[in-house]
């Protein structure tokens, strides 16, 4: 049986974008949380151990509602790559890029994300950009460079680990969310955020308590408190609300729609960590927001 194409203005539901903005708020503030951090624990254990713990939550959560943790043999090979794209890429370079830079200037190179994700959209799945989303896009990059601008931003040769770490993340991520609509994981968004999350960090894990050395007691109350978000909201309530979304958006829209986090993580750190916050930091949270917004109108 042969279902008529919806358009991509019937696409965008409502429910899509709430999703899309849940994740937003709880990765953006994850990068002052994530920074913060790094100071107190070494980064493969913080990442990895953090994710373990999140994503054994969502399994318990799964079966409090009664949903199966059960994963069909066909749903294997599109779980593990969903995994290692979004999960394992994402999480080990983003957290080393963060020794190198600070946590605005890696969330504004992470955030190059919707770039990869636009150009990969249209060879694999046929999404050919729409004038609105070139504009949104243009008007988001925009606001990134105004970020940029304002931070002092420079490629130095000692940033340069960082930068390619953060890069090479970017495109990981929006592979996965270009192929995540491609070969879709026919799994509830919790047993499917719990699985992608546990097979992704696990790993990380196991190599971060193999080689790095771990002090609990150098772990601040304020660590511990940021520990549990960066669980608890960034892994499971941001995490499920990202796969919610994308399976209700295009993968464009959602991949433009995230363009709000780096403008977060920005105003974050700067209040947080006093990080810088001045005109163009301003400017590009005017141009981003409204990037986004005609985004999801498009």
């Amino acid at each position: 049986m042969t279902e008529s194409k919806p358009t991509a203005r019937a696409r965008i539901a409502p429910a899509g974008l709430l999703f899309l903005a849940i994740t937003s708020v709880g990765w953006g503030f994850n990068w002052p949380v994530t920074k913060y951090l790094l100071s107190e624990l070494p980064p493969l254990t913080l990442r990895g151990v953090t994710g373990v713990i999140g994503a054994l939550l969502l399994a318990t959560f799964a079966l409090i509602r009664r949903e199966s943790l059960v994963v069909n043999e066909g749903q294997w090979p599109r779980l593990v790559m969903a995994a290692v794209l979004n999960v394992t890429g994402w999480m080990v370079l983003m957290g080393l890029a963060l020794l190198w830079l600070p946590a605005s200037e890696a969330a504004l190179i992470a955030y190059t994300m919707p770039v990869w994700a636009a150009m990969l959209a249209w060879p694999v799945l046929g999404e050919r950009p729409t004038v609105l989303r070139t504009i949104s896009l243009v008007m988001a990059f925009a606001g990134l460079s105004a970020i940029m601008g304002g931070n002092g931003f420079s490629a130095s040769a000692a940033k340069m680990p960082g930068i390619l770490m953060a890069l090479g993340g970017a495109f990981g991520f929006a592979l996965g969310t270009v192929l995540a609509k491609k070969l879709p994981i026919q799994l509830p968004p919790i047993t499917a955020a719990s699985w992608q999350i546990g097979i992704g960090c696990f790993p990380v894990a196991v190599v971060g308590l193999a080689i790095e050395t771990t002090d609990l007691d150098r772990v601040t109350t304020t660590g511990w408190v940021l520990l549990f978000y960066s669980t608890v909201i960034q892994f499971c309530i941001a995490y499920v609300s990202w796969f919610a979304a994308l399976s209700r958006l295009p993968a464009s829209v959602a991949a433009i729609g995230t363009m709000a986090v780096p403008v977060i993580g920005v105003v974050a750190s700067a209040i947080a960590l006093g990080e810088p916050l001045g005109p163009g930091q301003i400017a590009a949270l005017v141009l981003t927001l409204a990037a986004v917004v005609l985004a999801t109108r498009s």
